[in-house]
């Protein structure tokens, strides 16, 4: 089930991968996930920003790779979905999570500007890709 797939890798980049029995390619998104999460510091940052301390977040995580990792979220995502179910139009159900990669990049890149939970904000990039995953379900 497609659904299942994308929420595996919502878990852990990879997961779906692997649900779809991609394991090269699971193990490689595996291996980049830990990498961005090692040296961008991402987990951290955002436990801290969880917990309220946002400037200590700011301070904790590695922007170099922290740019990096919406993109990689959202297409490890978009990738164990679309390859759960043959036949799918790759451009129409790419645009949802093109858009939910875009809302993470800005929010990313903003994230010391906002007054809110900072890193936090790029969690709402995952209300595109769920909008996308039930509006082309039958897809």
């Amino acid at each position: 089930m497609r659904n299942i797939a994308a929420f595996f890798s919502m878990l852990m980049p990879g997961f779906g991968q692997f649900y779809n029995q991609q394991c090269a390619k699971g193990a490689f998104f595996i291996v980049i996930e830990l990498f961005e999460n090692i040296f961008g510091r991402i987990n951290k940052a955002i436990q801290l920003d969880f917990n309220g301390m946002h400037q200590e977040a700011l301070h904790t995580v590695n922007y170099d790779f922290m740019l990096f990792y919406p993109g990689f979220y959202v297409y490890a995502v978009w990738d164990a979905w679309y390859y759960a179910k043959t036949g799918a139009d790759k451009k129409k159900t790419a645009l949802p999570f093109l858009i939910a990669g875009i809302i993470g990049e800005f929010s990313a890149i903003f994230s010391s500007k906002f007054a809110v939970p900072t890193l936090s904000v790029g969690l709402i990039m995952i209300i595109p890709m769920v909008a996308g995953m039930i509006f082309f379900r039958k897809q």
